[in-house]
């Protein structure tokens, strides 16, 4: 089946505390955006890319593009108001049947295997949201203060959230709302039940200067094994 991946590169990236917008500051001396891109490539060579940016830095992706990578197989087109309009422009480019990828430009440290996991789940069950554990204690803030939850009970949700496009597409046609924050929340405001997967734990999402140090030492263990 045909594959798209909307890469969501559209913020501003203030928590990081720069003025250039976090999927183009440097890893390693290459763009945090070549990583995630690169994956997604090496993932199936019939795989389409449609890289959704702020409209000010479009030229400095297509400079990405022409540095790495074969142009033809990837599209570019301006991010929206929010992260729900953004991925609404990148749909309007899908043209076909298809299985679609959204994913956060700044989470570049997801495999190949997770990509793969994500496709043949979708295709099953309509939709894969992968998901870990949480490590941590969780609390529940209400008018009363707080209240602990099962820890078993919460997952963190990450990307690439991935869905047939008969399910994508029309529920990215209803109404904006602001408790859309990811793609899972459309899809279940549309009336529909997502689909889980294990995801994982070095697929962190670089927001944070910390976040930086981090993913640089995942990919220099990673290149020692």
């Amino acid at each position: 089946m045909k594959k798209y991946a909307i890469i969501v590169a559209g913020g501003i990236g203030s928590r990081m505390k720069v003025n250039l917008p976090k999927q183009f500051l440097l890893l390693k001396n290459k763009p945090i955006l070549y990583y995630t891109l690169d994956t997604f490539l090496q993932s199936y060579a019939d795989l389409q890319i449609i890289l959704v940016l702020p409209e000010d830095y479009i030229a400095a992706g297509q400079e990405i593009i022409d540095a790495f990578f074969d142009y033809d197989r990837i599209k570019i087109t301006v991010g929206g108001r929010t992260r729900f309009h953004s991925v609404q422009n990148g749909l309007q480019l899908v043209s076909e049947e298809s299985i679609v990828f959204v994913h956060d430009g700044v989470r570049c440290l997801l495999s190949v295997d997770l990509i793969h996991r994500c496709y043949l789940a979708a295709v099953e069950f309509g939709s894969a949201i992968p998901v870990t554990a949480s490590k941590d204690s969780v609390r529940m803030v209400n008018e009363e203060g707080s209240e602990a939850i099962e820890r078993d009970r919460v997952k963190l949700v990450q990307t690439p959230q991935t869905f047939h496009s008969k399910i994508l597409l029309p529920a990215f046609a209803i109404d904006y709302k602001d408790k859309f924050t990811d793609e899972a929340t459309v899809v279940e405001a549309f009336g529909l039940r997502v689909n889980l997967i294990e995801g994982e734990e070095q697929n962190i999402k670089i927001t944070q200067p910390v976040d930086l140090l981090l993913a640089e030492g995942i990919i220099n263990t990673a290149t020692q094994r």
